[in-house]
């Protein structure tokens, strides 16, 4: 049976010793969304896919870890001579968008991938851009033009990030405006000329991260995805909502891995006695990366016209006992609030 980019799937292949650096660009490269690793013989030892990147990513493992870590040793295969329509019932009743193809001594062959993997099927879901900020860190670029409205490559990051997400089915939006947002309103309209829907909230007065969804007109019915108009990134959002689902949570919230080495040598003391020392030592966390998916409950949690920013919002859902889940980033992203991110910007965003 021939498989969908049969030619292609030779180029998932890694040795258990490439880095999850490697996998990611391998896996950007392809468009796979898949790495085999094989041996010498290109027999499989494991599959890696973005979830288990994310999932190595949490426990603490870093870019240059051996994918061997964190593969998948025992992924579902299946033959060469599998009819077509058990494979995709296979792949149906797992939630598998990828399944390798071996033969009987595990050497791959090839590799079987769900079509809808590649679509652009029409998402139902809301995307609130967050975009009323004076954004004065970028003055005097700011001072009569609201941040989302900062051109890169002749058009404002705002749309940008609409592009960016009707390329992945999504064609309805709430933009929030408070600063200079007539210009917003003015240049966007109602959409119809990147044939999308655009609604618009005004905020009165800043009401934070997440007050203005107090203003939205009518409460979703499925899952929505919340972004500020200022964080450029490669996140596919249709991917987000579903790890949303799967998940069963209340509030998810992209994070990214960063990390922050100190320049000097660090003295550990308890009262006066030197107990130890640590020489440039290097902090890991997770930081909040701007993008958000909210189930429609999570809005009653808002009083109308009170100003809240996300993290409080996610406090207020874990206190009622409500599920709060992190979504790991690791595709290209840029929070664009200063010169030097917007220069950045423009130097790394491609043309569209």
């Amino acid at each position: 049976m021939e498989n969908n980019l049969s030619k292609s799937w030779k180029e998932s292949l890694l040795s258990p010793g490439a880095t999850i650096r490697e996998a990611i660009k391998n896996m950007d490269k392809s468009c796979l969304q898949i790495i085999l690793c094989v041996d010498k013989s290109t027999c499989l030892i494991g599959t890696l896919t973005d979830g288990d990147i994310r999932r190595g990513l949490l426990k603490g493992y870093n870019m240059d870890t051996p994918i061997e870590a964190i593969i998948h040793k025992r992924p579902i295969v299946v033959p060469a001579n599998l009819p077509r329509e058990t494979a995709l019932e296979l792949m149906r009743g797992n939630r598998l968008h990828q399944l390798p193809i071996v033969d009987e001594n595990r050497k791959v062959m090839g590799l079987h991938l769900w079509e809808e993997l590649f679509s652009t099927a029409e998402r139902e879901n809301i995307i609130v851009i967050m975009a009323g900020g004076k954004g004065t860190r970028l003055l005097p670029l700011t001072e009569n033009c609201p941040k989302p409205m900062l051109e890169i490559h002749g058009k404002p990051m705002l749309e940008h990030i609409i592009l960016k997400a009707k390329s992945d089915g999504f064609k309805n939006f709430v933009i929030s405006l408070h600063y200079c947002g007539e210009m917003i309103e003015s240049y966007f309209g109602d959409g119809s000329s990147w044939d999308i829907n655009i609604e618009y909230v005004k905020e009165v007065e800043p009401l934070g991260t997440a007050g203005a969804l107090s203003l939205l007109s009518a409460k979703p019915n499925v899952p929505f995805i919340v972004t500020n108009g200022d964080v450029l990134c490669e996140v596919r959002y249709s991917e987000m909502v579903d790890f949303h689902e799967r998940n069963d949570a209340k509030a998810t919230m992209a994070v990214r891995h960063h990390e922050w080495q100190h320049p000097f040598g660090v003295v550990k003391i308890k009262g006066v006695d030197i107990i130890g020392f640590e020489e440039k030592p290097i902090t890991r966390s997770h930081i909040n990366a701007g993008v958000y998916v909210l189930e429609p409950s999570s809005l009653s949690l808002l009083e109308p016209g009170k100003r809240y920013d996300m993290p409080a919002l996610f406090t207020k859902l874990q206190n009622n006992g409500m599920r709060t889940i992190v979504y790991p980033m690791h595709e290209p992203w840029l929070d664009v609030g200063r010169p030097a991110d917007l220069d950045k910007a423009r130097k790394n965003i491609r043309k569209e």
